[in-house]
């Protein structure tokens, strides 16, 4: 006879900050006080309840930036997740700073990814049992490869670089627990959709992986992808969606014997309160209002930025004022750096700060034509492309380059008017990140490239640039000149088609 027992797994991610409720229609949507009210009342409802986040809490409202993540984990604490795993966003303030708000946390946090050089001794703890009502879950964290670049500033800390490295470290871990008698293994991870479908058909189903919760791809799924036999789930970004997974687990075979899966909308409609947390936010949000407030600028209408692989108003409107404020000739902003599909007409400094939350020094370079030329070309590869999380960039005014993708061959490249010379110099502006990760980025070498002109650090803010150059000028505007022309593929433009839909970047 099976020996049942019912568990209710919840689980969000990519929340970004996301702490207040938003007016849409006649509802109130999102925010962690329904979020919290909605996960207080499943744990009245239901006997056994676990809730995960799989990374990226932090980043994404001034409210966090402000506090460099210690509203975030304060508000984190009140909303009570039994188990996280970090994401690429976590590192933003430093590893150094993510240990000591780990310290903050009143909830574990796993990593089976970063360690330190020295000795390979892990920077978190990798994987965690919960048991509940006799039950033992295991869960493991996984990282994106993202983080890695981040990580690569700082040459204590290491990372498993490749899907197969990680598959491997998850089969390390399960072998480990195996004589815990473990009920349940879920990989919590942040390596995109499309990398966690990789990951599971490279697991061993001896290894016993039951489920994979996802993030960092922000994609909104209305049912589980199921790849080797394991549903992979995301719930999109921000806290308009939690994920509900209702499992019946056979305790005596160690596996799950049936389940469900819902995405389940955050609205006051369907979702108490939380009183308590929302006072904590009013809090943190009467100090960003004094502060974020005051109006920086005012367009002549709303700017978007509806796609991370396309030329958008609002990279332009960018990438233009770095290269005028800077004096280069031409500058890369990658698409990332910007964070909103839509930015003004009215823009105060939290609207400022929402739209460009990474600050970074810029650096001068001195590339050649052909360099510029290979640097597109990496960029332009087919799986940035297809919408998978690589680096893509807004280019200055003065670019304009036609690219085939079926032919993989730029048809055309020129600066202001002129097509570019392989033997001329051109002076490249790069924000401080994309600097340090050139190979990941362009895929160019420091040692090629500085040989005869070494690079200089020409700012040691962008966000200063560009916040002087907004507030020098009233009715300021942007549109898409066609300064990049991509030729995709069917496949490509069906998958950019369905990405709209969707309203992803």
């Amino acid at each position: 006879m099976k020996h049942l027992k019912k568990l209710t797994l919840l689980h969000s991610n990519d929340m970004h900050g996301d702490f207040l409720a938003e007016q849409i229609d006649e509802n109130l949507v999102g925010g962690v006080s329904l979020l919290s009210g909605y996960i207080s009342k499943v744990r009245q409802e239901e006997k056994n309840v676990i809730y995960a986040i799989a990374g990226d809490m932090f980043c994404g409202s001034v409210i966090d930036s402000e506090f460099h993540g210690i509203s975030t984990i304060q508000i984190m604490n009140m909303l009570s997740p039994d188990i996280v795993t970090i994401g690429n966003h976590e590192v933003d303030y430093g590893v150094a700073h993510l240990l000591f708000l780990e310290k903050c946390a009143e909830f574990p946090i796993i990593n089976a990814n970063m360690y330190l050089k020295t000795n390979h001794t892990r920077l978190f703890e990798p994987c965690k049992v919960i048991e509940i009502d006799g039950m033992k879950i295991l869960f493991i964290g996984i990282l994106t490869e993202l983080t890695l670049m981040k990580c690569k500033m700082d040459k204590k800390v290491g990372t498993f670089v490749t899907l197969e490295e990680a598959a491997s470290e998850v089969g390390r871990i399960c072998n480990a627990y195996n004589s815990t008698d473990v009920d349940m293994t879920v990989l919590l991870t942040h390596i995109g959709l499309e990398e966690d479908k990789k990951l599971a058909a490279l697991l061993d189903p001896a290894w016993g992986v039951d489920l994979i919760i996802g993030g960092h791809s922000h994609d909104y799924l209305e049912a589980p992808e199921v790849v080797n036999g394991i549903p992979i789930v995301q719930v999109g970004t921000g806290t308009d969606h939690i994920g509900r997974f209702d499992l019946v687990i056979d305790t005596d075979r160690n596996e799950i014997d049936s389940y469900t899966w819902t995405p389940i909308p955050i609205n006051d409609s369907t979702c108490p309160r939380d009183e308590s947390i929302e006072e904590m936010i009013r809090t943190y949000k009467d100090i960003t209002d004094e502060k974020y407030g005051r109006i920086i600028t005012k367009f002549v209408r709303k700017l978007t930025a509806p796609s991370h692989i396309e030329e958008t108003e609002i990279g332009d409107l960018f990438a233009d004022a770095l290269k005028d404020s800077l004096g280069v000739d031409i500058f890369l902003l990658a698409s990332g750096s910007f964070r909103v599909k839509e930015f003004g007409p009215i823009v105060t400094k939290a609207d400022f700060d929402e739209c460009f939350p990474f600050d970074d020094s810029a650096h001068l370079m001195y590339w050649t034509g052909a360099q510029l030329r290979h640097a597109l070309l990496n960029m332009l590869r087919d799986e940035a492309l297809a919408g998978e999380h690589t680096e893509f960039y807004q280019v200055s005014r003065g670019v304009e380059f036609e690219y085939d993708e079926n032919t993989h061959t730029l048809l055309k490249l020129n600066f202001e008017g002129e097509p570019v010379d392989d033997e001329r110099i051109y002076t490249i502006g790069l924000q401080d990140f994309h600097y340090k990760n050139l190979k990941d980025s362009f895929d160019l070498d420091h040692e090629e490239v500085e040989k005869d002109h070494p690079q200089r650090e020409i700012a040691t803010s962008c966000v200063q640039v560009l916040e002087e150059y907004l507030q020098k000028g009233r009715h300021q505007d942007a549109r898409v000149e066609g300064r990049m022309i991509i030729h995709l593929t069917e496949e490509n433009l069906r998958k950019k088609v369905e990405r709209m839909k969707e309203g992803k970047f």
